[in-house]
């Protein structure tokens, strides 16, 4: 039986909200009756904060992070260590490694990883960038940090089998975050040890044949 509303707003406002991941109906009323309580200059900061992050985020044109300049904050930063690249998924990864306060280099958001059940191949990520970030000189080494999963692997592979004829040392992750794990839920413990006792990728492929 369909929920009835007493106002087409309150209803649209649930149906909007009611799209976002993980929020249902429910919690979606609640949300937009929250919203009803509160002084109109809070909802409307609310909205704008979403207006402006849709319409005036931007990526960074060397890592592709988000960030509200051409070049993000890390990538701007003369004290990271810029011949060190980190490749992450997305912006949650970086975060995740960043909180952990181990790693002082770069990094290279690839916007996702190769799943083919998903429609999604090398063509659609920041792959042929970071290999032109490598093929331009200045990086000695890059660090595979994608989740522990088969694609996360395929990925891995992939990068490892495009920067292979350039002179860059390449590394995982040390498999202390489980078989499966997602990176941006691994403890800060956990992946900061993983991030220092990094391997070679080829040694991780020896181990796991």
């Amino acid at each position: 039986m369909s929920q009835k509303y007493p106002s087409v707003l309150l209803e649209n406002a649930v149906n909007e909200l009611s799209s976002l991941p993980g929020i249902g109906r429910k919690t979606a009323l609640r949300l937009a009756l929250y919203m009803l309580r509160r002084d109109p200059g809070y909802t409307e900061q609310f909205a704008a904060s979403l207006v402006a992050l849709r319409r005036d985020v931007k990526y960074c044109r060397e890592c592709h992070n988000i960030c509200d300049s051409d070049l993000c904050p890390i990538c701007s930063d003369p004290g990271r260590d810029h011949s060190l690249v980190c490749v992450v998924e997305n912006i949650r990864e970086v975060m995740a490694i960043e909180n952990t306060a181990q790693f002082k280099g770069v990094y290279h958001v690839l916007g996702g990883i190769i799943s083919p059940i998903d429609g999604i191949g090398p063509g659609e990520l920041q792959i042929e960038s970071l290999v032109q970030r490598v093929a331009a000189g200045g990086i000695s080494e890059v660090i595979l940090a994608l989740s522990t999963t088969m694609e996360g692997d395929t990925t891995n592979f992939f990068i490892y089998r495009k920067l292979s004829p350039f002179n860059v040392k390449i590394s995982v992750l040390a498999r202390g975050v489980a078989i499966g794990d997602e990176i941006e839920y691994a403890d800060e413990i956990t992946l900061g040890r993983s991030i220092i006792n990094r391997v070679s990728f080829n040694d991780s492929i020896k181990n796991n044949l």
